[in-house]
């Protein structure tokens, strides 16, 4: 990252000045009890309301070298306490792996965290302070937002404490790949600036509400940021809170994307022009016991259409696991459907 430097700034005297002539006198500065304009109302109003709530979550993670002794380096993100009682979300990115967490609040202190639970593949974590934690930011309804909303981002980007900028909702609908591989649906697109450091803190609406939690950046393109949805949010911190864990269901296959031969879609009026090929499954999985073969074409799955992996994984959802369902497929020139019962996947226990 470039170091930040201030541009030169060189005042230059009117067309009057340059002939000689005196100038006319600068405007009185306006007083200070003058009103902002709703822009800037909305932001500091916004900022007012939320910015108590926001932390740095301060991390040491160990690192082992050839040769070398284990030792620890530091690392910091940001936060927000998100209920009474405190709770604070953050990025899976920023706490993953720490030996040590901590969370510097607004006014200085500094108290111990307990990780309460993570989960790369939203990149959204939930730890906990004890003591007096600051009051809780209200929590907005990302599915309300509008492309060209006014956004407010406040974090703590390279050491910089309580740092606030503003943008509009860029897109909506995205999505992101986590660092696990996992497709995060429902990403939000803002043009307001992030830097390393923002990680896990708030997105603001005009009115104050939490509505995402700053995640990433495309470098070294300007403009271009990513925020969770907080609906998203809200379903994976309830989960992390009672469970410690998102369970997520599993058949039990290996499969890859794969286009679907067009004579096969006109012949079975298939709405995806792709699936997933079965590429090997699992003894005792319920794929195996469902009657799935390597070679197969998932099509479809709970009568959603499956375009590929990433469809799967997403009708994989917590309420699949125990639960039956039917798996389209293609199998030679034939179109089947099987009776399926998804389990807890081993990697959320």
């Amino acid at each position: 990252m470039r170091n930040f430097s201030s541009d030169a700034i060189a005042l230059i005297g009117g067309p009057e000045a340059a002939r000689g002539e005196p100038a006319e006198p600068a405007p009185a500065s306006p007083p200070s009890d003058e009103p902002l304009d709703a822009y800037s109302a909305a932001v500091a109003g916004a900022v007012e309301r939320v910015g108590r709530a926001v932390v740095s979550v301060e991390v040491r993670h160990p690192v082992r070298r050839r040769g070398r002794p284990e030792r620890e380096l530091p690392g910091h993100g940001s936060g927000f306490v998100f209920t009474p009682d405190g709770f604070i979300l953050t990025n899976s990115h920023v706490v993953h792996g720490a030996t040590h967490v901590a969370v510097r609040l607004p006014d200085g202190r500094e108290l111990p965290a307990d990780l309460i639970g993570d989960d790369p593949d939203t990149d959204l974590a939930v730890v906990r302070v004890g003591g007096d934690p600051p009051t809780a930011a209200p929590l907005g309804d990302s599915a309300s937002l509008r492309v060209g909303q006014l956004v407010i981002a406040i974090g703590n980007p390279l050491g910089f404490q309580s740092t606030v900028t503003a943008g509009v909702v860029s897109a909506l609908g995205r999505s992101f790949r986590s660092v696990g591989g996992r497709l995060i649906d429902d990403v939000i697109q803002t043009d307001a600036a992030l830097n390393p450091g923002n990680s896990g803190g708030p997105l603001v609406d005009s009115r104050g509400r939490v509505i995402g939690v700053n995640t990433a950046v495309i470098l070294p393109a300007q403009g271009i940021c990513f925020a969770v949805a907080i609906n998203t949010a809200k379903f994976v911190a309830a989960q992390l809170i009672a469970h410690g864990r998102i369970r997520r269901g599993r058949i039990g296959v290996a499969g890859q994307h794969v286009p679907l031969l067009r004579l096969a879609v006109r012949a079975h009026g298939l709405e995806a022009k792709s699936g997933v090929l079965v590429t090997g499954v699992e003894a005792g999985s319920p794929a195996e016991r469902a009657g799935l073969k390597q070679g197969d074409i998932i099509v479809g799955f709970a009568g959603q259409v499956v375009g590929g992996i990433d469809d799967l994984h997403r009708l994989l959802a917590t309420d699949r696991i125990g639960t039956p369902a039917v798996v389209a497929l293609l199998r030679g020139a034939d179109k089947l459907e099987l009776s399926i019962v998804p389990e807890d996947s081993p990697a959320s226990r």
